[in-house]
This record gives C-alpha cells, structure tokens and sequence, in this order.
C-alpha cells in the first residue's frame, strides 16, 4: 500500500518537474497578466509534508517552493483479488513568499494556477497502474509571518485512483 502511495509521489514529482511540466505554465501565465514570475527550480520540489515553520527551521528553503505528499490511501478493494485497488488523496502545497504582503495574493494564485493548469494536461492514465481524472480542490491559507518576512500557502487536493496487483 505504501509503495502505490510513493510511486503515485513520484509520478506527481515527475509531471510537474518534466521540460513542458509548471515552468511552462508560470511562464505562459506571467506573459498572459503582464507580470514577473520566476521559474520554481527543481531543487525547490520536496516530497514532504512539513509545515512551512519546521522546514524553513530544518534548512536552507528558497521559495516559491512546492510540497508533493499523498494524504490518505483507501484501499476500497474496487477490484476483488487485487492488492490495491481503490485512490489517494494527493495534495500539492504552493508556498510563495515575499517581503512585502502587496502582491504575495497575485503570486500565490498565479503559481497554484500553473500548477492546476499541469495537472489539467495530464489526465488520464498515468501508467503503473495510476490514473487521474482531472478534478482538483484549491484552497488558500491565509498570508502569515515566515520567509522572507510573509508566507502564504495554498493547497491542492485530488484522487489518483490505482490498481496494482
């Protein structure tokens, strides 16, 4: 069961990290609202979920930086005889901060829009016995101190549905 949960990480992990993955989007949705967004470095997609306070504590974080995590497995046993079969409930945090509070709503809602957007091209099956059929919560925490003098978090939630034997 865990080993589903970490191969459906690692594909997440994958298609946002690929050559036409979010860096794409961020750039696309910069040019579209006239505005400047950097790319989010790979070094700045962790496979964690850790609150921002214990992470920026724990290490050197740069930020607009995005967390992958898989926050619940339900093994409904969809298919009899199968091992697993039945979704997880992956989540993507998008943390931006700046150092000022003007303009950390703009960034936020744009990075996570790039973010929705890459998810949003890649429905469907994801090999390895993964699939995802494109419906996606967001939600947005409110701007706190933390960073580079403010933070502000937004979540994404969707199901990845498996089968593995």
């Amino acid at each position: 069961m865990i080993s589903v949960a970490n191969r459906s990480i690692e594909r997440v992990l994958q298609i946002l990290t690929a050559p036409n993955g979010v860096n794409t989007n961020v750039a696309a949705l910069a040019q579209l609202e006239n505005t400047a967004l950097t790319p989010i470095p790979a070094k700045s997609v962790f496979t964690q979920n850790v609150a921002s306070e214990v992470a920026e504590k724990a290490g050197d974080i740069k930020y607009t930086a995005i967390y992958v995590y898989c926050d619940k497995v339900s093994n409904s046993q969809r298919e009899k005889f199968r091992a697993f079969s039945g979704s997880l409930q992956m989540a993507i945090e998008v943390r931006v901060s700046l150092d000022r509070i003007e303009g950390i709503e703009q960034q936020s809602q744009l990075y996570t829009g790039a973010v929705t957007q890459t998810l949003s091209q890649n429905l469907g099956d994801w090999g390895k016995g993964l699939f995802y059929a494109g419906a996606y919560d967001v939600s947005f925490g409110p701007v706190k101190h933390g960073g580079r003098n403010f933070i502000k978090t937004a979540k994404i939630s969707f199901q990845v549905d498996a089968s593995v034997d």
